[in-house]
């Protein structure tokens, strides 16, 4: 496996992209069931749309990995769960005390919901992979470290227009919905940290499949 990959060079859309769309449209259909706050969940969604036709344009490209794209399919569905709860009442923890007995907001001593900041890393760490291939693909002459910086660069820089997006969207809206949309939670530096682990998440992508390279 290389970060470099030419155009045209990975498979076409098959049955275990069909799964995993198919997985993704179930999704979407449990999610919309009573969810917490019903307009902040469509504006949410709206970021799954955009998503998931930008992914399909790009495997109709085959400028996608099969690998690429199940993580990909694996951060939307992040996505979606958290867009049901409003992200802020994702209620993990009483999952985690139910299936394995551990009070995970005890333990480390949080006293926020998390699930927002797990979304953020995982903006890195499973998106990394897609990036890489599509960048691969677009800039094929350049060098695979040099790619693996663009992309972190470019997943730093995007993680930077979300926040002001965000930040745009909830300026005209009441506190109440800018809370339920943006889920601060009240942490005035709720935006920097979400950068900084979107950051954090990509640089482990990168060491994880430098650690593949070199063990296979």
């Amino acid at each position: 496996m290389s970060f470099s990959s030419p155009s045209g060079q990975f498979a076409k859309i098959g049955l275990m992209h069909g799964l995993l769309l198919g997985t993704l449209v179930l999704a979407c259909i449990i999610a919309s069931i009573h969810p917490l706050d019903f307009e902040s969940y469509l504006l949410h969604q709206v970021g799954t749309v955009l998503g998931v036709a930008l992914l399909l344009f790009l495997q109709l490209k085959r400028e996608v990995s099969l690998m690429g794209f199940t993580l990909t399919i694996a951060f939307i569905l992040l996505h979606i769960l958290g867009a049901h709860y409003l992200y802020s009442y994702v209620p993990y923890n009483d999952w985690i005390k139910s299936w394995l007995g551990v009070d995970l907001d005890q333990h480390f001593g949080w006293s926020r919901n998390m699930y927002d900041r797990l979304i953020h890393f995982s903006y890195g760490l499973l998106l990394f992979k897609i990036c890489c291939d599509v960048f691969s693909a677009w800039l094929p002459s350049v060098k695979p470290f040099q790619i693996v910086l663009l992309v972190i660069q470019f997943i730093m820089a995007t993680s930077m227009v979300y926040e002001l997006i965000e930040w745009w969207i909830a300026v005209g809206m009441s506190p109440e919905a800018a809370e339920n949309y943006n889920g601060q939670q009240g942490d005035i530096w709720d935006a920097q940290k979400d950068m900084a682990l979107a950051t954090l998440g990509a640089l482990c992508a990168a060491l994880i499949q430098r650690f593949y390279l070199w063990f296979k």
